[in-house]
């Protein structure tokens, strides 16, 4: 269907017409779904002569009974995000279960203050990088490669696809640990066969088209959520742990928190932010490079990243809520294995509760394992110059497909050399955490640079909230090594 919006039309003189800001108050809908539901062709939208859109008042009324019910809307939203909500729902991973899991056994609620402060700092880095590939439509290896010195391009792309690579390996390790608690398969040929499946899932379907399921995979953390309220924890004590920051200057604690921060702020989700907006550039042919059109495609990004963003720290609160309370009020504070993690699931499915957490580790394994290897298959493929996009087949782009398939496989074989697939996430976690540092500098100075962005470098805010992330996780590695060496 052609797309409607793409219309000159002359508004006929006294009918009535609604303009964009107008049509989505009548409907009691957000902006970005008002948008969506131009470029799906279900509402004809008009250009009146200044360039704004208008929509005809029978249009109106078709869209309202269209939209229909509250969980019709709330349907709609879901399917109008998109990158952010990914990016953030990928962001509880496996490797983001087993951490908050861990930190929540070890030391209850004197960590979960993390999901507050770091919402704000994670929303910020997210957004510069994402506005990166809106502005520059261009990844972010991309960026690096036109405006810095290749061996800050290069160090960067090592970087994040070391880190990549051993989150891939603990993540296939703790599906085939879950996996395993219902099968008599070996777990090594569980992984085998994971990797071998992800990677030709990744090869063989355009993005576009596997986006719409990764989306619904993301429902699966929310029995966490289900969870802390069936436990009735005393929310005074909650609220208090969560917004009064508790800090305890102990090489454990520390390690705690740069593995809490290495996997909500994440390097992989940098690199895949940013090249993902680069994909939503393409599919939106109505998308510009004029100033209008870049502010309409940021206005939709925000929306779409603070939504994901939002999601990904309630699901990490709430793991913390109920592995404190399930698991550290009764004595266990060491998670060891799959089976330790899915009790604190027990509250809610009782003997089902492994099953619960082993579909949890699938669904995020499914959705994060696809965005490591591809991040990491962006960044270096941009630096070399080829071919690359989830929307290109494998003939078009075979060597941005083969970085995807090698770091699935060098991921796989880290499990073979008998590493507790569990304490894995918690180790990559922490690993994510210091490399995080170096690339979150890169990306703040990107972003506020007037060569590359030219008048969209940072807001206020971002500014603010960025550079904090950066300060407050350089300090929490100088005291850890200060610990070490004392």
């Amino acid at each position: 269907m052609e797309n409607k919006i793409q219309k000159n039309t002359q508004i006929e003189t006294g009918a009535k017409f609604f303009t964009l800001s107008e049509f989505r108050r009548e409907l009691g809908i957000p902006l970005i779904l008002a948008k969506k539901l131009i470029v799906w062709g279900e509402v004809e939208a008009v250009k009146a002569m200044d360039g704004t859109l208008r929509i005809a008042a029978p249009e109106v009324a078709i869209a309202k009974k269209f939209v229909g019910t509250p969980i019709n809307k709330a349907r709609l939203f879901v399917k109008a995000l998109g990158p952010g909500l990914i990016t953030g729902a990928s962001d509880d991973d496996p490797s983001g279960i087993g951490t908050y899991s861990s930190v929540g056994a070890a030391f209850g609620l004197s960590i979960i203050w993390m999901a507050a402060w770091l919402l704000p700092m994670m929303t910020a880095i997210q957004e510069v990088c994402a506005r990166i590939g809106v502005v520059t439509n261009k990844g972010l290896a991309g960026v690096l490669k036109t405006h810095y010195n290749r061996k800050i391009v290069i160090g960067a792309v090592i970087l994040l696809i070391v880190a990549n690579i051993v989150n891939i390996g603990a993540d296939l390790g703790a599906m085939a640990a879950a996996i395993g608690m219902f099968t008599n398969l070996d777990y090594y040929i569980i992984i085998a066969l994971l990797a071998i499946g992800i990677t030709l899932i990744e090869i063989f379907v355009q993005y576009h088209l596997y986006v719409r399921a990764l989306k619904f995979l993301t429902i699966s953390v929310f029995a966490y959520v289900i969870t802390g309220f069936l436990i009735n924890p005393d929310w005074g004590l909650i609220f208090k742990n969560a917004i009064i920051p508790q800090f305890i200057f102990d090489q454990k604690y520390l390690f705690a928190i740069i593995a809490v921060f290495g996997t909500t702020i994440t390097p992989y989700l940098f690199f895949w932010q940013a090249s993902e907006e680069v994909e939503e550039n393409k599919l939106l042919k109505n998308y510009h490079k004029s100033k209008k059109g870049i502010y309409s495609r940021i206005a939709h990004m925000r929306t779409d990243v603070y939504t994901g963003m939002f999601l990904a720290n309630i699901v990490f609160f709430f793991i913390v809520l109920t592995t404190a309370q399930v698991l550290f009020a009764n004595g266990i504070t060491n998670v060891n294995s799959a089976q330790d993690a899915a009790l604190a699931l027990a509250p809610l499915a009782g003997k089902h509760a492994a099953l619960l957490f082993t579909l949890g580790i699938i669904g995020t394994g499914l959705l994060a394992i696809p965005i490591l290897a591809g991040s990491g298959a962006y960044a270096l493929t941009e630096v070399l110059e080829w071919k690359e996009g989830l929307e290109m087949k494998f003939l078009q782009a075979k060597g941005f497909y083969f970085i995807i398939a090698l770091s699935i496989i060098c991921g796989a074989l880290i499990n073979f050399i008998g590493i507790n697939p569990i304490k894995a996430l918690y180790y990559a976690a922490f690993l994510n955490g210091v490399i995080a540092v170096p690339l979150m500098y890169l990306i703040m100075k990107i972003g506020n640079d007037p060569k590359v962005m030219g008048d969209e470098c940072h807001p206020a805010w971002v500014k603010f909230f960025g550079w904090t992330a950066v300060v407050a996780m350089t300090i929490a590695i100088v005291l850890m090594i200060v610990l070490q060496i004392m």
